[in-house]
């Protein structure tokens, strides 16, 4: 038997999954669900604890990024 996977997104209310609009599944339809966690600090905080964390790059490369990856001039 071949099986082929659409993915839809909905929210729960009232501990019943309310698809997106327009999301229709047949009746008696096997179904997979995935809870997503929603991240409650900003990607940017996130990232911040791998700062300064790469040894041997240059010590003003967040200044001077794109002159050592691209070739331009230094700031």
């Amino acid at each position: 038997m071949e099986s082929t996977t659409n993915e839809f997104s909905g929210t729960v209310v009232n501990g019943v999954v309310v698809l997106q609009t327009g999301a229709q599944i047949p009746e008696g339809r096997h179904v997979r669900v995935s809870v997503i966690e929603e991240e409650s600090e900003p990607l940017g905080k996130r990232l911040l604890k791998f700062a300064g964390t790469i040894p041997g790059l240059p010590p003003d490369m967040a200044e001077n990024h794109d002159h050592y990856i691209h070739g331009q001039p230094k700031q």
